[in-house]
């Protein structure tokens, strides 16, 4: 459905409901084929740890777990998987002795770029089929989800 320009400024509750089921849709597919593009290398799970700690990093596990909203005893799990492929290693914590922070290997932050760079090729490709206009629309859509997303993560 598309919502049409009126002198009504406040989209009704069924235009509300009916949008967010066309975006949650589209942020399905778009999510399935960005992982599909991403490559095999890494499961979805693992690849959202290792872009938090490329991006973030070096992180204490109890950081990354709030990070990516997941339990210590799962981080802790993810994070030996990608000890045990080399792409993420243990640091002393500056900080606290008896602490560890975690950090992107440099095997870690190649791969990490690559599926980075894998998903960015294949939306800048579907975005060349797209006129200024639309372009336009998608710029102020996309921003405006973002926002969206910061005030309520």
């Amino acid at each position: 459905m598309t919502i049409k320009q009126s002198s009504r400024e406040i989209p009704t509750a069924e235009e509300r409901a009916e949008t967010a089921a066309q975006l949650r849709m589209a942020v399905t597919r778009a999510g399935r084929r960005l992982r599909q593009q991403a490559g095999d290398e890494l499961t979805p799970s693992r690849a959202s740890v290792l872009s938090t700690i490329t991006c973030h990093g070096p992180l204490t596990t109890s950081e990354l777990a709030e990070r990516e909203q997941i339990s210590r005893p799962t981080i802790s799990r993810l994070v030996a998987k990608l000890e045990a492929q080399g792409l993420v290693e243990f640091h002393p914590d500056p900080d606290d002795g008896r602490s560890f922070r975690i950090a992107a290997t440099a095997k870690g932050a190649m791969l990490h770029d690559d599926q980075r760079d894998r998903k960015d090729s294949y939306l800048t490709r579907l975005l060349a089929e797209l006129d200024g206009e639309e372009l336009e629309v998608l710029d102020r859509a996309t921003r405006l989800l973002v926002r969206l997303l910061a005030e309520n993560a």
